[in-house]
Parts: C-alpha cells; structure tokens; sequence
C-alpha cells in the first residue's frame, strides 16, 4: 500500500487496516518464533505499513 493510497482513506477505514495490520504482524511474528518463515523481510515491511498508517491517522485525528 502507498502513501497516496493510505492518504486516500477516512478515518474508520484507518482504523480498521491498523487492526488488521497489527493481528497480521502478530500472526507473523508468531510464525517466525515456531518455525523461520520463508521471507523474514515481511515482518519489516508490515512494520513500516503499521508505521505509516499509524502516522497518518495520528495526522488526521489532529486535523479534527
């Protein structure tokens, strides 16, 4: 997902891809602590998604 595209949603559809984001990098990261996962680098990449929507929603309740 890219910054215009993360810009382009309200405030609840923020919300709710933070949700979603975080139980997928939870899952992740529990599925690495098992056994190696095949691309280690998706946790980073959820990570700095998780980043980036948690930063504009913060931009966005401010703006309220």
């Amino acid at each position: 997902m890219k910054n215009p595209e993360i810009k382009a949603l309200d405030l609840t559809e923020l919300k709710d891809r933070v949700a979603s984001e975080q139980e997928n990098l939870n899952k992740l990261k529990f599925a690495h602590a098992i056994s190696p996962i095949e691309n280690p680098m998706k946790i980073k990449e959820t990570r700095k998604l998780l980043a980036r929507l948690k930063t504009e929603l913060r931009a966005k309740e401010l703006d309220k």
